[in-house]
């Protein structure tokens, strides 16, 4: 499927970038004309997904988170984020409700709540190289001709 427009955003992996990458791709998105609630979903899993670079990918260490996303005909975005970190061993056990590797503070609901706002997520990691993740949201269809117009 082609793509229609596409923002690519590189920042280092500190905690007060979260909320610059939340309203940098949802300013993105905003091209579709999204609702409010759709807006909020999009805004969720970006924040939750730069706060697991930041948190896991590199526990030790600042280093640079990446974001491409892509708007496309259908009316549905896509969001890669990508670290170049440590890594997930088990993406299974990662993505299972309340599994944490940060400590007691961390509520191990990261994937969940992205899988939860967004219609589809798929997530890759290499031990050592990093992990991308991969969300789609479709927007729905307010009135025609917005994207390309």
């Amino acid at each position: 499927m082609n793509y229609n427009n596409e923002m690519n955003l590189s920042f280092i992996s500190r905690s007060i970038n979260e909320s610059f990458a939340r309203a940098a791709v949802s300013a993105f998105a905003a091209q579709l004309d999204p609702t409010l609630e759709e807006l909020e979903d999009i805004k969720t899993a970006v924040s939750e997904a730069v706060t697991n670079c930041i948190v896991h990918a590199y526990p030790d260490r600042v280093d640079r988170i990446y974001i491409r996303a892509r708007l496309f005909e259908d009316n549905t975005i896509e969001i890669v984020i990508r670290d170049k970190g440590v890594g997930i061993s088990d993406i299974d056990k990662a993505r299972a409700p309340m599994f944490t590797t940060g400590g007691g503070e961390r509520s191990g609901m990261g994937f969940t709540i992205m899988e939860s706002f967004m219609d589809s997520l798929k997530v890759k990691s290499k031990q050592g190289r990093g992990t991308t993740v991969i969300m789609r949201k479709r927007i729905s269809m307010r009135y025609a001709g917005r994207i390309g117009a």
